[in-house]
């Protein structure tokens, strides 16, 4: 299969690309990727040397227009959309990003994909689309109506509409999955996990939103990653796919959990106001895609957090050049990958 995947230097992203080319030696990727902060700059390089020649990066927007001739210059046959503004407080303090990245971006690579002749479109979507749970509420399952708190899960849930609305007037081969919070190897290092663990290793204070009891349901990226897959090969069109481990925890908990895996005290715990419409609880039902299409999770949280903290362990160099500001400002003024097509499309 020839894959287009989008975000693709993102972190759940290049853990798909990663996966895709090891698992299938007859595929081919091409990753597509605006690099904005999010995006490390080794990402690119490293991908490029797993897949060789069955590799391509174009360094490219995906409200770029030009989306469609690539499509084309690849014979691409499906689409993973990966791309996406991500990190709910930055977009409470500018929506306006997050609008035009997960709902105008989107909308160009549907109509990209009907143009090149409806390819199958996986499009990756977020639990927070369906709001927030109480403590005695079931699971969030498929026909839980959406109801989003933050600017980012608005917009998110606009591309799923704007998704499924492809599908059903334009006959589009669309599914759409929905996943719970993720963890991992080359994670960037504003999210809950890799903060805790990189401000551990630097004896720095852990801040922890409001009581620390709002509680995230936590899948390892690599499950995620087989899910994704799953739905692409064997999910039905027009339907919509929850992917979870089922392990619901609060985060002052996996906190504490990852402290004692460092071997860190828990008076790294510092308490902060919290975030504004902060949803309390998120819960997937994974049924659905576990009876319908095999698949099933393969780390439990133990596992993961033992695999997370030994690899955040031992690259220390990658995640200091993270957060290194001064670093950053100038990656995102001069970095280009190598054999990159920045805003050229060749066959």
């Amino acid at each position: 299969m020839k894959v287009l995947v989008t975000g693709g230097a993102g972190f759940i992203g290049s853990h798909f690309v990663e996966f895709f080319l090891r698992e299938y030696s007859d595929s081919t990727v091409v990753n597509l990727d605006c690099l904005t902060y999010a995006a490390h700059p080794d990402t690119v390089d490293r991908l490029g040397q797993i897949g060789g020649n069955r590799y391509h990066f174009y360094k490219m927007d995906i409200g770029d227009p030009q989306v469609a001739q690539v499509l084309k210059a690849h014979h691409i046959e499906a689409i993973v959309n990966f791309a996406a503004e991500t990190h709910v407080d930055r977009s409470i303090l500018d929506p306006q990003a997050f609008v035009r990245t997960n709902v105008l971006g989107t909308q160009n690579l549907l109509q990209s994909a009907r143009k090149a002749g409806n390819l199958r479109f996986v499009h990756v979507s977020t639990d927070e689309v369906y709001g927030s749970l109480e403590p005695q509420d079931p699971t969030f399952t498929e026909q839980t109506p959406l109801s989003p708190n933050s600017p980012y899960a608005a917009s998110k849930a606009g591309a799923d509409l704007l998704a499924l609305a492809s599908q059903r007037t334009y006959q589009q081969d669309i599914v759409i999955t929905r996943c719970t919070n993720n963890y991992g190897p080359y994670q960037f290092p504003e999210k809950l996990l890799p903060l805790i663990i990189a401000n551990a290793l630097e004896d720095k204070p852990i801040p922890v939103y409001g009581d620390g009891k709002q509680v995230r349901d936590w899948i390892y990226v690599e499950d995620h990653c087989r899910g994704i897959d799953a739905v692409l090969r064997k999910g039905k069109s027009g339907e919509v796919y929850n992917i979870s481990s089922s392990a619901e925890v609060p985060n002052l908990e996996i906190i504490k959990k990852t402290l004692a895996l460092l071997k860190k005290p828990e008076s790294l715990i510092t308490f902060v106001g919290d975030r504004p419409a902060h949803d309390r609880r998120y819960g997937l039902n994974p049924e659905k895609i576990k009876n319908e299409l095999g698949w099933k999770p393969k780390y439990n949280l133990e596992q993961g957090l033992q695999l997370t903290v030994d690899w955040y362990r031992q690259n220390r160099s990658w995640w200091e050049k993270v957060r290194d500001q001064e670093y950053f400002k100038y990656y995102q003024a001069n970095y280009q990958p190598k054999g990159s097509k920045t805003g050229e499309v060749t066959s």
